[in-house]
């Protein structure tokens, strides 16, 4: 019996030793090179849509009325020109982006992105989110007791934002057996903040198939790429 049990606790910690000295790899790898593991919601599906909604936001007709409002003699549109500058851009803040599928969307990463899109692409001006503006207000309020009168920052020079962005990451999973299909949608839209008018929605469809072998090339021939 004796015996049994010091051959099995020998195997035990043989197969222990042999487990740890198989070493991790780690490689670094561009960060825009589109990598899918596991088939969920990823860095590369954030930004795919983010681009192809913003191309979609930028070229709609609410921002050619816009523009062309601005340049009128009066240079208003609704009342909405920002008086600071000549600058008579749209201003808008990205608000909430509800995770609605069942995956761990984080939705700030996402918000990050359309910000980060909208930024680059220098139509619209955007306006920072709730919490950070805060932080912002305290730090003026602190230059008011600490800083010299010459370098402190103004007060009553914010951005009033005109436009409001919201919307929805929605996911719906078709499994049978080793074969998934993972379905996801993202809607959104743009409301004016004056009126509460719709004027801009969006959506983005990205479909991944996930199974084994040979078998996406069988079912699937023809289908769109991932990515």
């Amino acid at each position: 019996m004796k015996s049994i049990l010091n051959k099995g606790l020998l195997s035990g910690v043989l197969i222990i030793l042999a487990t740890s000295c198989v070493a991790t790899r780690v490689t670094r790898i561009n960060t825009a090179q589109i990598t899918d593991l596991s088939g969920r919601w990823n860095d590369t599906d954030a930004r795919l849509v983010a681009e192809e909604m913003l191309q979609d936001l930028t070229t709609s007709p609410w921002l050619r009325r816009f523009q062309q409002a601005a340049s009128e003699p009066e240079g208003k549109e609704n009342g909405k020109e920002i008086a600071q500058g000549n600058d008579s851009r749209p201003v808008l803040i990205v608000s909430t982006i509800l995770n609605k599928s069942n995956e761990h969307i984080e939705p700030s990463t996402f918000i990050k992105a359309i910000e980060r899109a909208l930024i680059r692409e220098g139509e619209i001006r955007i306006i920072a989110n709730s919490t950070f503006r805060e932080k912002l207000r305290s730090e003026r309020a602190d230059q008011g007791n600490f800083v010299t009168p010459e370098t402190q920052t103004r007060l009553g020079r914010e951005l009033g934002a005109g436009y409001m962005m919201f919307g929805t990451i929605n996911a719906i999973v078709d499994t049978e057996g080793d074969d998934k299909v993972i379905y996801y949608q993202v809607n959104l839209e743009l409301a004016d903040l004056e009126t509460n008018e719709l004027i801009w929605t969006g959506e983005k469809k990205i479909k991944k198939y996930r199974g084994k072998g040979k078998k996406v090339k069988k079912k699937y021939r023809g289908a769109e790429p991932v990515a």
